[in-house]
Formats: structure tokens, C-alpha cells, sequence
């Protein structure tokens, strides 16, 4: 009972809190209407986020099985993107954090994400830019490898952390793709704790005693497709690649491709399936993956036209 006590107090006190943010937000957007604002044409702004809550309880003598549980998600995802002549500038904030706790366990993250993106782009004809970016991608909180009886710090914020910049050109046909080549990308990689590496020997790529990898000369390429596949159903595919010329090797290649499928259920409610797939030497051998269904309170308000 008290793990279920547990399960509600928190469950109201997030939900309350999303609650009050979502009027808060709805409120603003009211009002701001009745404000002449300056001449905003040539901005396109969106912001939507949502909270996300799966829950099960069992009581102790149930013989099918199971653990109760908590799991609590949520992301806020922000775009800015100003236009005028042939010059652009597009800035993209996407944040996501979850966590899961079972019944006897520590809580759990299920997701933990930071990616701050600003791009200036020149024009070269309606389908290709010339750009200059800077991303940076790290994780909010501890992240621990979980033993039987114990766990094990394996990253933090700024550990790692990636600041990537990229130069080159950007091929976008039209408002659902647009793939950036990057032939000059140099990326710092960051891990604060020193004693890291105690936990992960290869500390993320990071000379041991350092705090800072310093990679100058790489190739970046990034894709993205944003389509709308029927009224109520969305995929949103994302794909990057980095490559070190100095130690270019097939094996040396990074490669991350997150993919999300949302369905609109109603203005508020919607399903979304997410995974990502991602391939980094400096961290693991192997193909690291992770997925993720949810069924959550959304929200959404800006000027962007709807895909097509």
C-alpha cells in the first residue's frame, strides 16, 4: 500500500504541476493576442511539450504476476526560425527526461536528453544553402549501470557532453527533409569528472586526465524528414553521422538515427513509439539501442504550417 500511496502522491503532485503549466502557457498565448507585437513576419515559432505517465499496481497476493510500477516522462521541443532575403536562421531546443521506478528499486531514468541547435544559412538557389551551425548534446542526471546490490555511476551532465560546429551545405527541397554536409566539423567532447574512467575505461574518448577532446578536423552530415503521414499519424526521423579524418576507420564512424511515430488520439491526448539506434566507439562496441510507447497529455502552439 505504501508503494501504491507513493505512485499517487507523485502522480498528482507532477501531474498538478504540468496542469498549471499548460494553462499558464494557454493564458500567455491569450493574452499576447490583444498586444500589438513588432513585425514578426519573417519568424516562424513553435513550442509543444507533454507529460507522459504509465502506472501498475499489484496487490501481494496476485498470482498472474508483476511489479508495481511508475514510469514518468516528459519533453519540451522549441523552434525558432527567421527568414528574410536569402538569409536564414533556424534554433531548435529539444529536451526529454523520464524515469521509471519498480517496486523495492531505486528509481530509474528512462530517457535523459539536451540538444541545443542554431544554424545561419545564405541561399544559393530555392534548394541549397550555404550554413554554419553549432550543436551541443549532453543529459541532465546521473545515468548508473545497476547490479544486483549495487549501481554504477557511468555518466552525468557534461559527462559526456558534445559542442559540435559544422560548415558547408544544406540541400532542403521543401519543408518536410532537409540533409546538412558538413566537410569541416569540429567537435569538443567533454567529460568534467576525472574519475570517470574508473567506471568507463574508455571515458567516452577522453584522454584520461583531461577534461576536454579536442577534434578538429571531421566530417558531419545530418538528416532530417518531418512527415505527416495521414490526418492523425507523424513521423519524425532524424539521422547523424561523424567522422575524425585523423582517425577514419569504418569502425571509427559515429552514427545516430532516432525515429519517433506519433498518433493524434485528440487536441490533447496523443500515442507516441520512439527509438534510437546509435553506434559510438568511444563509448560501446556495440549498436546501442533503446525504445520507448507512450500515451500522454500534449500540447502545441506556434505559426509553423502543418506538413503536408
Amino acid at each position: 500500500m505504501a508503494f501504491v500511496n507513493f505512485n499517487y502522491l507523485v502522480m498528482k503532485k507532477i501531474a498538478t504541476l504540468f496542469v498549471l503549466f499548460f494553462l499558464s502557457f494557454r493564458l500567455f498565448a491569450q493574452d499576447s493576442t490583444s498586444i500589438v507585437p513588432a513585425d514578426t513576419s519573417y519568424w516562424l515559432k513553435e513550442v509543444k511539450g507533454g507529460l507522459n505517465i504509465n502506472q501498475a499496481s499489484f496487490s501481494d497476493n496476485w498470482k498472474g504476476g508483476g511489479v508495481s510500477s511508475i514510469a514518468l516522462s516528459t519533453y519540451l521541443i522549441s523552434r525558432a526560425n527567421y527568414a528574410k532575403d536569402k538569409w536564414s536562421w533556424d534554433n531548435t531546443i529539444d529536451l526529454i527526461y523520464g524515469i521509471v521506478k519498480n517496486k523495492d528499486e531505486d528509481g530509474r531514468k528512462s530517457n535523459d536528453r539536451i540538444y541545443l541547435d542554431t544554424k545561419v544559412g545564405y541561399a544559393i538557389n530555392d534548394k541549397w544553402n550555404y550554413y554554419f551551425s553549432v550543436n551541443f548534446q549532453s543529459q541532465f542526471a546521473p545515468g548508473y549501470e545497476f547490479g544486483d546490490n549495487d549501481r554504477t555511476l557511468i555518466s552525468n551532465f557534461m559527462n559526456p557532453a558534445y559542442l559540435t560546429a559544422g560548415l558547408g551545405i544544406e540541400y532542403k527541397p521543401n519543408d518536410e527533409f532537409s540533409l546538412r554536409i558538413s566537410p569541416l566539423a569540429p567537435r569538443l567532447t567533454f567529460v568534467t569528472d576525472k574519475e570517470l574512467y574508473l567506471n568507463v575505461p574508455e571515458n567516452y574518448g577522453v584522454e584520461i586526465g583531461e577534461t576536454v577532446r579536442y577534434e578538429w578536423l571531421a566530417f558531419n552530415l545530418v538528416a532530417d524528414w518531418n512527415k505527416k503521414l495521414s490526418e492523425n499519424l507523424s513521423l519524425d526521423l532524424r539521422y547523424q553521422m561523424y567522422a575524425n579524418y585523423e582517425t577514419l576507420s569504418f569502425d571509427s564512424i559515429d552514427h545516430r538515427l532516432g525515429v519517433v511515430l506519433t498518433a493524434k488520439v485528440s487536441e490533447l491526448i496523443n500515442v507516441s513509439l520512439s527509438s534510437i539506434s546509435l553506434y559510438d566507439i568511444d563509448q560501446d562496441s556495440k549498436i546501442q539501442f533503446s525504445q520507448g510507447l507512450a500515451l500522454g497529455i500534449a500540447f502545441k502552439r506556434g505559426n509553423f504550417p502543418e506538413p503536408k
